[in-house]
């Protein structure tokens, strides 16, 4: 004859204890380890460079990847004035935006914000990449967007990355 135990015994408990000798770490403000990366943009196709950075900055390429914590890191991007764009959405691609204004929408291409704000078509590809709240918010604030090859960082000693490497 087989004698079950109720279920709301506590040598039930002690028994499933046992085998849970592990447990789910999240990481938090405190434990998360940010670092600055570099990244060059020369010759980039820009939505692959894109989700690369936002994966980056969202602190999915690391094992400790909590997804309401900001756990990503600092990225520095230079040379935004070099990425490219693959067949015609150099001249066809139409961003829009509204001033507010009743007849205010505003229409333009990537050729012309390259040449007047190169820094904007990456901007405007990560952001859009990025949650829409405040999480979002504050990882948008780790983002730094540099038309040339120099750029203010240099004491936070970047990490040099090939961006083709992540996945």
């Amino acid at each position: 004859m087989l004698i079950f135990p109720r279920h709301g015994s506590t040598k039930d408990k002690e028994e499933k204890m046992d085998y849970l000798s592990y447990k789910t770490v999240s990481a938090n403000k405190a434990t998360v380890q940010k670092e600055w990366v570099l990244v060059d943009a020369e010759g980039q196709t820009v939505g692959r460079l894109a989700t690369r950075v936002a994966n980056i900055l969202r602190g999915k390429t690391k094992p400790s990847f909590t997804p309401h914590v900001d756990c990503g890191d600092n990225v520095i991007i230079i040379n935004a004035e070099k990425v490219v764009f693959t067949g015609k959405k150099m001249e066809n691609k139409i961003y829009q935006r509204y001033t507010g204004y009743p007849g205010g929408q505003r229409e333009t291409t990537p050729a012309k914000v390259l040449a007047t704000h190169p820094e904007r078509v990456l901007e405007h590809a990560i952001r859009g990449m990025l949650p829409k709240n405040r999480l979002g918010a504050a990882l948008y604030r780790n983002l730094h967007i540099y038309a040339g090859a120099e750029h203010p960082h240099q004491a936070q000693n970047p990490k040099v990355i090939n961006i083709n490497d992540i996945r």
